[in-house]
């Protein structure tokens, strides 16, 4: 099958049809992720950890939303970062300062989605629980 009839095989869909590989898709990709890359499992692992946390613990419901959005977009950065990375590399795996910036900006990007993911949860313990950090 050439590359065109594969394309518009893929992108003739429509309705539930579509729907139907979009989300297949997406498994693919989450299943892509979690083998292959090792800080996509790490922040899976953290996330399971820190979401029954949050369930357990008695924070208010505000609260609570605040924190399981924070976990989800550590995980969709990190998605994105793999996927940079993976373009990147299949591009080239020679030394180049765009693909160099492409993944430190990607890394970055990840690195800021966990610095929020900690702030949120220490003021989350210490405005719920009056833990003070300091």
């Amino acid at each position: 099958m050439s590359d065109k009839q594969y394309a518009q095989k893929v992108k003739g869909k429509s309705g539930f049809g579509r729907l139907r590989k979009a989300v297949g898709y997406s498994k693919d990709g989450l299943r892509a992720a979690y083998r292959h890359e090792r800080a996509f499992r790490q922040l899976i692992w953290l996330n399971v950890v820190l979401l029954t946390v949050a369930v357990i613990l008695d924070f208010g419901p505000a609260t609570r939303m605040m924190l399981i959005i924070a976990s989800f977009l550590s995980l969709i950065v990190e998605l994105f970062n793999t996927a940079i990375e993976a373009a990147v590399d299949h591009t080239s795996t020679a030394h180049h300062e765009l693909a160099k910036r492409a993944k430190d900006a990607g890394s970055a990007a990840q690195m800021l989605a966990l610095v929020l993911l900690a702030v949120l949860w220490f003021m989350a313990l210490w405005r719920e629980y009056g833990l003070n950090i300091w």
